[in-house]
């Protein structure tokens, strides 16, 4: 996501060059890939790919998978990314649950949990629930976990790892959750709205760059955007508040302290059994939002979603099309689509926040854990293997 995908034979780039070459080792999957391809998909010298994956080996992230026939010469060796080579947790607290899961390098999911979470309660005790739920996915401690990414309702400031007022929650305003977190831990955090961290997930699974919104319907209304190939977030985390954008100025009040809020009204028609008016709601907005961007897809997420999907979709495409036919676009409104599994995206794509870097995917949060902003750094404990590449490439 956002980033060249051909290497640089420079010094100065020789840490991207090595992410550039575990991403395509992830990409590869079990099957793997020769080195000879390596240099052909990034333009590195078969030398310097030699030199890289040398490397890798060396700190276990990558392994021989074998042999494959080669056009003349001898058969060439097959490299695969060591998938538990190294872990992240991600973890979703939401207003009344929290959803934790530890992922592998590859990301598939080795352990997962859930629980019932107020985020009401004290500091202290939301924590205490937090750092017990990381706890209890690391096991006996003994699988490398790289750090934990966290995703909570907005707003907030993903740089700084500080909430301010969520929404229906002002007491966090200027809560220092990333630090005490790690304190809790002993592990690097990082900190994010859950729907960029949803939104940064589903945008790794795709084959090709796609740019698209994300609306979570689940305790509350908000949205994650993937503009040109990278998660927008805007300059103060502030992008995607979707769910309180106006739409009936004498409506029904809302916990942000607005009235009329699509969140408002789409969770009155949630609550009275409405599903239909709910998905018109939702369409409505997910409509100005695509003539304000005009973004490639909608896709639908949340709890609230995943308990009837086919309405939703239904209905969010049926007021696309009709905004479709009424802006004269041929009647082709953009795909909408489910992301299925409730609330589970959200907290897959925390544990991304964490690893999407160390593959130079740079639609990851762009902090370094404990710290400043770092654009496009391995976080913490993940950047020590490309690092010591980089070094002895020079060396």
């Amino acid at each position: 996501m956002n980033r060249s995908n051909s290497g640089a034979n420079l010094p100065t780039l020789r840490s991207h060059n090595a992410a550039l070459v575990l991403d395509l080792l992830r990409a590869a999957g079990e099957r793997g890939i020769s080195r000879i391809e390596l240099a052909g998909r990034t333009g590195l010298t078969p030398q310097a790919v030699s030199k890289i994956t040398a490397r890798l080996r060396d700190e276990g992230l990558a392994a021989e998978a074998g042999h494959r026939a080669s056009t003349g010469g001898k058969p060439r060796t097959v490299l695969r990314l060591v998938p538990d080579a190294g872990h992240a947790v991600g973890l979703h607290l939401d207003r009344d649950e929290l959803t934790v899961v530890l992922v592998d390098l590859a990301g598939t999911v080795a352990a997962s949990r859930t629980a019932p979470l107020d985020l009401g309660a004290p500091a202290d005790v939301v924590l205490g629930a937090a750092a017990g739920a990381v706890a209890a996915v690391r096991g006996d401690g003994a699988l490398p976990v790289l750090g934990v990414g966290v995703a909570v309702p907005g707003p907030l400031d993903h740089r700084g790892g500080v909430l301010h007022r969520v929404t229906g929650f002002p007491q966090w305003d200027g809560y220092p959750l990333r630090d005490a977190l790690a304190a809790r831990t002993g592990l690097p955090v990082v900190i994010d709205k859950d729907t960029n961290a949803a939104a940064l997930g589903l945008a790794l699974q795709a084959p090709a760059p796609v740019d698209f919104a994300y609306l979570h319907l689940g305790t509350g209304l908000g949205s994650g955007l993937v503009l040109g190939g990278a998660v927008h977030r805007g300059a103060r985390t502030g992008a995607g508040e979707f769910g309180h954008q106006t739409v009936q100025l004498d409506g029904a009040p809302c916990s942000c302290g607005g009235r009329g809020c699509i969140e408002a009204l789409c969770l009155a028609a949630v609550d009275r059994g409405d599903i239909a008016e709910a998905a018109r709601v939702l369409g409505t907005g997910a409509a100005n939002l695509v003539g304000l961007l005009d973004i490639d897809r909608v896709v639908l997420g949340g709890r609230t979603v995943a308990a009837d999907p086919d309405a939703y979709v239904r209905g969010v495409r049926a007021v696309l099309g009709e905004r479709a036919r009424r802006d004269g676009t041929d009647g082709a409104p953009v795909p909408v689509v489910a992301s299925g599994r409730g609330d589970r995206p959200v907290a897959e794509g925390a544990a991304q926040l964490i690893l999407a870097p160390l593959f130079g995917r740079v639609g990851g949060a762009d902090t370094d854990p404990g710290g400043g902003a770092s654009a496009g750094r391995r976080p913490g404990p993940a950047a020590e293997p490309a690092e010591r590449a980089e070094r002895a490439e020079r060396g």
